[in-house]
């Protein structure tokens, strides 16, 4: 019996050696890839790409309140100006979350239209503290060039314009992928 439990020690210890050595050589050939852009979201005038689908009946729905839900389709640009290049498009929803209306759950997929990474995305998940400088939030997955991608963006807002509910907010982005 003494025997059995020593060979089958062996070969659970073996076992553990082969798969922690094979874990590292896999995230040795991880690429990293690092970004940055601007995300575009203005839920006011005639090109707003944020819009409130949902909220606490009979209250007022805006991002400052707990429980609104906004679908998103925000333009990613190379710079701050709402004119500059586009990268690609945040498509997605974040819904306020806390209820002194003080954080935002974000759930978006990164669509990236750019030459670079064209039909690439990826997937953001987290939360956003936005009354602090900066956030950041994971990123859970990506496709295309990013498949299964792994990493995390630091959000900054830039510019906001609370009574109009518009901001912009720059996205410094570091994946690892294959």
């Amino acid at each position: 019996m003494a025997t059995k439990f020593v060979i089958l020690s062996l070969l659970f210890l073996l076992a553990l050696a082969t798969s922690t050595e094979a874990s590292k050589y896999q995230f040795q050939n991880l690429k990293e890839t690092n970004m940055m852009f601007y995300m575009q979201d203005w839920e006011t005038g005639a090109n707003a790409t944020s819009i409130p689908v949902a909220g606490i009946p009979h209250k007022r729905w805006s991002v400052l309140s707990f429980g609104t839900i906004f679908a998103i389709d925000d333009k990613l640009t190379v710079a701050i100006e709402r004119n500059s290049s586009e990268v690609g498009r945040a498509h997605g929803i974040y819904v306020n979350s806390a209820l002194d209306g003080s954080d935002l759950h974000l759930l978006m997929s990164l669509v990236f239209t750019n030459k670079e990474y064209n039909g690439s995305t990826l997937e953001i998940q987290g939360a956003d503290r936005f009354y602090q400088k900066y956030r950041e939030v994971s990123v859970v997955s990506g496709t295309g060039i990013f498949r299964l991608a792994r990493g995390f963006a630091t959000l900054e807002t830039v510019y906001i314009d609370i009574p109009n509910s518009n901001a912009i907010i720059r996205l410094n982005v570091t994946v690892f992928h294959y």
